[in-house]
């Protein structure tokens, strides 16, 4: 990686670091509460995969946007799965 981009990087995760480390105000936490809950009596937890489950196949594109198969993947050998849902 170039130095200015090892740079941009380092500023970028400083950032995430300052957002994800803040203290919400009151409001936002029980807004974030509440839609908590409100998920939760929808149902949505019934309809989820747990862990250890079989999952359904599915193909998506990586980080350089080439198309990966998990049935692909998990021909390899064990398949781990990671979601990253970004910054509230």
């Amino acid at each position: 990686m170039k130095a200015g981009g090892e740079v941009k990087c380092r500023r970028r995760l400083s950032v995430h670091a300052l957002l994800r480390d803040s203290p919400l105000s009151a409001e936002k936490r029980d807004i974030r509460h509440r839609a908590t809950e409100d998920l939760r009596r929808s149902g949505i937890l019934d309809r989820v995969i747990k862990v250890g489950a079989p999952i359904p196949e599915f193909t998506l594109p990586n980080a350089r946007g080439e198309k990966v198969s998990s049935a692909d993947m998990h021909s390899r050998g064990p398949l781990v799965m990671t979601f990253y849902r970004g910054v509230w």
